[in-house]
């Protein structure tokens, strides 16, 4: 089954993704963040692209895994002090670089988080906290479900 990415436009197949351990473990980690989080951070990621070459998939699976530990924790460390990053902040935060972006003030592509985790550590929860599904460390969605079976057939 052909698969299109909605942030670069590449093509490739389901099959292809799921037996590449990089991609695999990018879908992984994206199903147990789940709803508008995950959607904010695929957008996020095409921000570290080249201008004229593609994201590989261990890139992108690098630059997830380098998130994931604070995403799930709800919490991130940024010049020596802890701040609380609910899943609202981080959408909150994400939409913030994705806005820079748009506005022509965030040069890209990125070389690292730091700019997102300069916004997080600015979040004082005065945005609506609305997220359509709970972020979860134990995989009780759907999604993570079906990539867990998809897993266990390797």
């Amino acid at each position: 089954m052909k698969t299109r990415c909605p942030v670069c436009g590449a093509e490739n197949s389901l099959d292809a993704l799921i037996a590449n351990e990089d991609a695999r473990e990018l879908l992984w980690t994206l199903a147990q963040v789940g709803g508008d989080l995950a959607k904010q951070l695929v957008k996020y990621l095409g921000l570290f692209r080249p201008e004229k070459s593609s994201l590989s998939g261990a890139r992108m699976a690098k630059l997830l895994a380098e998130l994931r530990p604070d995403i799930l924790n709800q919490c991130i460390q940024r010049d020596g002090r802890v701040t609380k990053a609910p899943p609202a902040a981080w959408i909150w935060a994400l939409g913030e670089v994705l806005n820079a972006r748009d506005a022509g003030t965030l040069k890209t592509p990125l070389k690292s988080h730091g700019y997102l985790y300069e916004v997080l550590s600015n979040w004082r929860g005065t945005v609506q906290q609305v997220v359509d599904q709970p972020m979860t460390q134990n995989g009780s969605n759907k999604m993570v479900e079906s990539l867990a079976r998809l897993e266990s057939m390797k």
